[in-house]
């Protein structure tokens, strides 16, 4: 460790970036380099950048774990775990709370017709996720061919098996390692299959099995929560995603309204403890081993496949998200989002805020919101 700076120092600046991080990914890595390189030079911009690339090789958040190393190269354990704790937890309780108003009983006309008309934008949102995640992952690709079969696998999965969509994802990168190697040799994958039904097992395949950035959630979780569990209903999970989008923090957090859905506040934190927990656990444990995991061709090939299938199968889930939408209305909100995201290429937030907009006008002009 080059430089040991104090704990109370680390909880306050990446609380700080807990709290102000709008925008998903590309706004913690923007705001951790500024911190950590630029105005602190804690870290030198080279190591800054072996982190980017080191945690974008791990399932899971990739801005929530370079926010883990950042803090892990400064204090180790400790200051891995105070940075955590700081990225999390305000966009934790900020989207608890609006998850109590949402998913109230009686929520107030205006809300429930914000929540229908985010959540008419979210399969949009969904589709712009995948378009941008596309071009580098061809790029990398090394058979073009593979890689638009994994992708559509990914969808089909999605659209057509719900829940059983991972072992798509797992399935496709054993693909690839057993077609380039032609043995599946020694390859630690973080498998938790042990574990049985419900939210634990929800909310860790979440944190452990999300190959390809925060907005594989969406598949990963739709049909356990609705279709399976009964949790909460469409409509409510499209709430839970868009308010996912607009609170700071990691979109992982989504997994905090489905959690409290399932089972109240307790059932919130404990989705969002088991969500994290790999993130932390892959940083601490594989810190050291790092430039290993980047070296090696068989966990590059099990990426390769992986990660294509992961961006199919977010795009594939557009389509269940779509057809959750019952009015009208909301189809207009949805064709409105995928305009200003996929043509104009703006910003997320704004379409979600737009939509919510719109949708407080449905409600107040008497169209029907369920």
């Amino acid at each position: 460790m080059q430089t040991r700076v104090g704990l109370g120092v680390i909880l306050a600046q990446w609380g700080r970036i807990g709290c102000i991080g709008f925008g998903g990914p590309p706004t913690h890595i923007l705001l951790l380099r500024r911190l950590c390189v630029t105005e602190r030079g804690w870290l030198t911009a080279e190591e800054f950048e072996d982190g980017i690339a080191a945690t974008t090789l791990l399932p899971g958040p990739a801005s929530t774990q370079l926010a883990i190393f950042c803090a892990w190269r400064l204090r180790g354990v400790p200051g891995a775990l105070v940075g955590a704790v700081g990225f999390i937890c305000p966009g934790l309780v900020v989207i608890l709370a609006l998850a109590a108003l949402f998913l109230s009983g009686n929520p107030p006309l205006w809300v429930t017709g914000a929540a229908a008309g985010a959540g008419s934008a979210v399969a949009a949102v969904a589709a712009h996720a995948a378009s941008g995640l596309i071009p580098a992952s061809w790029r990398r690709a090394r058979h073009h061919g593979r890689w638009i079969a994994y992708l559509l696998l990914g969808a089909a999965s999605t659209v057509l098996f719900g829940p059983w969509v991972v072992l798509a994802l797992v399935g496709c990168g054993f693909v690839e390692v057993t077609w380039r190697s032609r043995t599946v040799r020694s390859f630690a994958l973080p498998l938790i299959g042990g574990i049985a039904g419900g939210l634990p097992w929800v909310a860790l395949k979440v944190g452990a099995l999300s190959y390809g950035g925060g907005f594989v959630i969406i598949p990963l979780m739709q049909a356990d929560a609705v279709d399976r569990y009964h949790w909460m209903t469409g409509a409510q999970f499209l709430n839970a995603v868009a308010l996912g989008q607009i609170t700071p923090g990691p979109v992982v957090q989504t997994v905090a309204v489905v959690g409290y859905a399932a089972g109240g506040l307790a059932g919130g934190l404990l989705a969002s403890l088991l969500a994290f927990a790999p993130s932390f656990l892959f940083v601490v444990i594989g810190g050291p081993r790092f430039d290993r995991l980047r070296a090696s061709a068989t966990v590059q090939s099990f990426l390769d496949g992986a990660g294509p299938a992961a961006i199919g199968a977010i795009a594939g889930s557009a389509v269940p998200l779509g057809l959750t939408l019952h009015h009208p209305w909301q189809a207009i909100v949805l064709a409105l989002a995928a305009i200003w995201l996929l043509l104009l290429r703006r910003g997320v937030v704004t379409a979600l805020l737009g939509a919510g907009l719109l949708g407080v006008g449905a409600a107040l002009a008497g169209f029907a919101l369920m």
